[in-house]
C-alpha cells in the first residue's frame, strides 16, 4: 500500500428475526428505523428464506491506527449506522462476537508472533526494535491503543460466522474482517491477524471443500499462500497487477502440488469498469463452481475496489461491486462475507450497506436516511455514486485472453475431489447466552471451548 516506510512493491520478496443464537456470539438488540423495497429474491429454490447473522462490535469503531493511516475502523462504525436506519439489523441475527484466544489465533499464526502481538504497545515497542523488524510491525502496520484485542475482535467474528455457517445459517457478515495480507509469521498490508484463514480452517471442519473469493483491488496473497498446496481449498482473487502491493497474483500462479489448478488469479489494469469486471468473474465464477462443488464459500469484499477510492485505481461501482455478491449468492451455498480494504470511508459504508441488503434479498432506496454520519455523505446524500470517466486500460484482447487461459485450467481439474473424513475435529465453542438473566451487553470469554484442529498436519485424506 502506499503507505509509510514499507510500501515498495515486492515482487521479487511475496511473503425476520432469527431464533436466539447457537453458539459464535451474543445476541445483541438491534436498534433500527426505516425501510428498503423487496425487489431482490429473499429466498432460495427451496422456498427458504436466506436466514442471515451479522457480528457487530461497538467499539471496534474506537481503534485508530494513527494520524494520516488511511485504515480506519471507524467505517465499520458508519457502516451499522446505515443498517440501522435502513432497518436492516432486525432482519437479521445481530451477534456480538466472542474475542478469539491466543490458541485460536495460533491455529494459523505463529506463536511467537502472536505473544508479541499480545504484548506490544505504543509505550514499549521502542524496546522491541529487533522484534518490530521480524513481524514486519512498523508503519504501515503500527503498534496502536488496543491493537491484540482488535484482532481478537475482528477473528472472533469470523471465525464465529464460520461456526454459524456450521450450525445451518445461510449468510454470515463480518464487515470488520476480510484482512487477508496477514502472514503466518508477519502483519502485513495493515493486517495483524487472518481472520479468513482462521474461518476457512473452522468451515473445512464441517465441508469437505471451501471456496475462497476476493474482490478487494489487492491480491489476497495471505490466503493464497495458506492453502497453496491444498486441493480442499479453492482461491480467486481479482485483482490489480502490476507495479502495486503486494505484487503478487500472476496469473501463472495456479498453485504447487496438490493444489495445483486451485489457485486462480485474474490480473486487472487500472480503470476497469462494471461491465469488464463482470464479463470475467461470472463464466469464472460459474465454471469454479462447477467443477470445484464447494459447501461453503467465503467472499472478501474489499471496497478499495469502487471507483474514487483513496488509495484504489479501479472504476467499480457499488452495484457493479455488489453484483458479484449477488452472484454468489444465488448459488444457494453457505456463504460468509467479509470487509476488507477500503479507503474512502463514505463510499464503504455505502457499498457494505447496500451489499448487507443483497445477503437479505432487500433492495434500498437510494437517497439516504438521515443517520448519525449523514454529513459525511452530502452533497447529494445517496447511497450510490457515479463512476468516474477514467480510462479503462483493460482491453478486450486482454479481458477475453484472461478469461480464455483460466477457463483452460479450470477445465484441467477433476470434479469435486472427494475427501473422506477421518474423525471431525471439535466444533469451536461459544457460550450460550442466557437471555433471561445476563446482561447482552457483558463481553464472554468461554476457556473450556476446544479449537484444536492441527493446520501443520497435511490433508492426507485429499484427494489430489
Amino acid at each position: 500500500y502506499p503507505f509509510g516506510s514499507h510500501t515498495q512493491t515486492r515482487k521479487n520478496n511475496p511473503s425476520p428475526k432469527t431464533p436466539p443464537p447457537r453458539g459464535g456470539g451474543v445476541a445483541m438488540d438491534p436498534s433500527s428505523a426505516g425501510a428498503g423495497g423487496n425487489s431482490l429474491p429473499s429466498v432460495g429454490p427451496d422456498g427458504q428464506k436466506r436466514r442471515v447473522c451479522y457480528f457487530y462490535d461497538s467499539e471496534v469503531g474506537n481503534y485508530y491506527y494513527g494520524q494520516g493511516h488511511p485504515m480506519k475502523p471507524h467505517r465499520i462504525r458508519m457502516t451499522h449506522s446505515l443498517l440501522a436506519q435502513y432497518g436492516l439489523l432486525d432482519q437479521m441475527q445481530v451477534l456480538r462476537p466472542n474475542p478469539a484466544r491466543d490458541r485460536d489465533l495460533c491455529r494459523f499464526h505463529a506463536d511467537d508472533y502472536i505473544s508479541f502481538l499480545r504484548s506490544v504497545t505504543p509505550e514499549t515497542q521502542q524496546d522491541q526494535i529487533r522484534a518490530l523488524k521480524r513481524f514486519n510491525v512498523g508503519e504501515d502496520c503500527p503498534v496502536f491503543d488496543g491493537l491484540y484485542s482488535f484482532c481478537q475482535t475482528y477473528a472472533g467474528a469470523s471465525v464465529g460466522g464460520a461456526v454459524k455457517l456450521n450450525h445451518g445459517l445461510d449468510i454470515a457478515i463480518n464487515w470488520s474482517g476480510g484482512l487477508h495480507h496477514a502472514k503466518k509469521c508477519e502483519a502485513s498490508g495493515f493486517c495483524y491477524v487472518n481472520d479468513i484463514v482462521l474461518a476457512i480452517l473452522e468451515l473445512l471442519k464441517h465441508h469437505q471443500r471451501v471456496l475462497y473469493v476476493d474482490i478487494d483491488i489487492h491480491h489476497g496473497d495471505g490466503v493464497e499462500e495458506a492453502f497453496y498446496t491444498t486441493d480442499r481449498v479453492m482461491t480467486v482473487s481479482f485483482h490489480k497487477f502490476g507495479d502495486y502491493f503486494p505484487g503478487t497474483g500472476d496469473v501463472r500462479d495456479i498453485g504447487h502440488s496438490k493444489g495445483k489448478y486451485y489457485s486462480l488469479n485474474v490480473p486487472l489494469d487500472d480503470g476497469i469498469d462494471d461491465e469488464s469486471y463482470q464479463s470475467l468473474f461470472k463464466p469464472i465464477m460459474a465454471k469454479v463452481m462447477e467443477v470445484f462443488q464447494p459447501g461453503a464459500v467465503v467472499l472478501q469484499c474489499g471496497a478499495d475496489s469502487l471507483s474514487g477510492d483513496r488509495l484504489g485505481c479501479f472504476n467499480l461501482s457499488i452495484r457493479g461491486h455488489a453484483e458479484c455478491v449477488k452472484y454468489m449468492r444465488s448459488f444457494n451455498v453457505p456463504l460468509l462475507l467479509l470487509g476488507g480494504g477500503g479507503y474512502t470511508i463514505r463510499n464503504v459504508a455505502r457499498c457494505w450497506c447496500y451489499e448487507t441488503g443483497v445477503a437479505l434479498g432487500q433492495e434500498l432506496e437510494d437517497k439516504m436516511p438521515v443517520n448519525e454520519y449523514y454529513e459525511y455523505f452530502g452533497p447529494d446524500y445517496t447511497l450510490h455514486v457515479a463512476p468516474s470517466n477514467m480510462e479503462n486500460k483493460n482491453t478486450r484482447y486482454e479481458l477475453d485472453n484472461i478469461r480464455t487461459k483460466l477457463l483452460d485450467n479450470l477445465s484441467k481439474l477433476r470434479h469435486a475431489p472427494s475427501v473422506q473424513f477421518q474423525e471431525r475435529p471439535p466444533d469451536t465453542e461459544f457460550p450460550e447466552p442466557d437471555e433471561d438473566e445476563e446482561d447482552q451487553d457483558e463481553r464472554h470469554d468461554d476457556h473450556d471451548s476446544d479449537m484444536e484442529l492441527d493446520y501443520h498436519t497435511p490433508l492426507e485424506d485429499s484427494a489430489r
